[in-house]
């Protein structure tokens, strides 16, 4: 399937596209957003395909949420779900907080009521059919990162990395996952992974942390700011973070695994302290303190100068980062590129299927906007290949090179 791609109100041709990522990614600032459509690659799931698996394996707890008022009734019903577009979905994470808001209520008002106990169990499956679609691989766990597992994001991580130019800023990486692809992918190449905590042992959150970077300080001259690191937060979660007595750490995935594989297998339930979802009994702790201090670091990265930020495997699902996406282009020099599959085009019974966050955007056609579509042509993985390789970048010395080739009689000369 061919690439459809907007940028404000003109059309640009897959070639088009290319120069247009080979000219965002050497601006000062970059980041990648990535949504759950980017893990898909490595095994995980889709809001979509998280949603139909849900029901299709807890019909009675899914009807039991909407009896409740949690979702809508034709959410909880599968058959709606298997029309041709459908994409009003419930939001995860938003319904994940109302259902603990009730608990706590419900806990407050009727501690030894049977049914509480049923709710508590629904709350679980939820929770357990999270942590399943953002394990990925199993086989990963507790073993050496593979670059091989996670191909795609390696490359994607090679391929900003690349582009930096001595004295850039290291890229970041946001990503609404709680899985731990990119830090393996990472972890897999040698790109050093600023996550927020620091510490050998007992790596501990200190925003701070992302106000530093690296440096090769046996290089001379603007090489010393040559980049070998990203930055990445993680907004909604991780599955290794954890809180204990108010203290957030990052525990290694060896050391999480054991926990989330009994949970997986229904042997244990969900470990309350492992910060893997939004909690409203934790408000102040998770979403004023940590997740509050990832969200301003997005924000902040929005409003630099000269910015590009690249969306990938995101449906704007997410109102919070919708709105500040649509705010974010009050900073005139910022450039955002949307990967959205389901954007064919701008005709009526096209854009009738899109999200109304999507047709608003749309409607600006403003030329810092770019929205690339055409189902498979939109993917993750696609998405990747078409950013351009480090190589590719200093045309000015492969040109010189070729000069050079070609005045040696063809040999080359270094």
């Amino acid at each position: 399937m061919s690439i459809v791609c907007l940028r404000g109100d003109t059309e640009l041709n897959e070639q088009d596209l290319r120069a247009h990522l080979v000219a965002m990614l050497r601006l000062e600032n970059t980041a990648v957003l990535l949504g759950a459509g980017a893990s898909v690659p490595s095994g995980g799931m889709t809001i979509m395909q998280l949603w139909k698996q849900f029901i299709r394996d807890h019909a009675d707890t899914a009807k039991r949420f909407a009896d409740g008022g949690f979702i809508a009734q034709e959410d909880a019903v599968l058959a709606s779900f298997e029309a041709a577009n459908p994409r009003n979905l419930p939001n995860i994470e938003a319904l994940l907080d109302q259902l603990e808001m009730a608990k706590l209520d419900w806990t407050r008002r009727l501690a030894s009521s049977r049914n509480l106990k049923i709710f508590k169990k629904d709350i679980e499956a939820l929770l357990k059919c999270v942590v399943k679609a953002a394990v990925l691989d199993a086989n990963a766990w507790g073993k050496p990162p593979a670059y091989d597992r996670f191909p795609y994001h390696v490359k994607l991580l090679q391929r900003l990395v690349g582009a930096r130019q001595p004295g850039q800023a290291s890229p970041w990486v946001f990503t609404t996952n709680y899985d731990l692809a990119v830090e393996w992918a990472a972890e897999s190449i040698g790109i050093h992974t600023h996550t927020g905590f620091v510490g050998i042992h007992n790596r501990t959150f200190s925003p701070q942390s992302f106000d530093l970077g690296y440096r090769n300080i046996n290089a001379k001259g603007e090489a010393r700011f040559g980049c070998n690191d990203i930055y990445l937060a993680k907004l909604h979660g991780s599955l290794t973070w954890q809180c204990t007595d108010g203290e957030y750490r990052e525990l290694a995935s060896s050391e999480v695994w054991p926990k989330l594989k009994a949970i997986i297998d229904g042997v244990d339930a969900v470990d309350e302290t492992l910060m893997v979802f939004p909690r409203a009994a934790k408000y102040l702790q998770t979403v004023g303190f940590l997740s509050g201090e990832l969200f301003r670091r997005f924000s902040d990265f929005l409003a630099k100068p000269q910015s590009c930020i690249i969306l990938a495997g995101y449906s704007f699902g997410d109102d919070h980062i919708n709105r500040l996406l649509r705010s974010a282009l009050l900073n005139p020099t910022l450039q955002i590129i949307a990967f959205l599959p389901e954007f064919m085009g701008t005709e009526p019974a096209e854009l009738a299927g899109l999200k109304p966050e999507v047709r608003r955007l749309l409607a600006l056609k403003s030329p810092r906007l770019t929205f690339v579509g055409g189902g498979e042509a939109a993917y993750f993985n696609h998405m990747v290949d078409l950013l351009p390789d480090p190589m590719l970048y200093d045309l000015n010395e492969q040109e010189f090179r070729e000069r050079i080739k070609a005045m040696s009689g063809g040999d080359d000369a270094e």
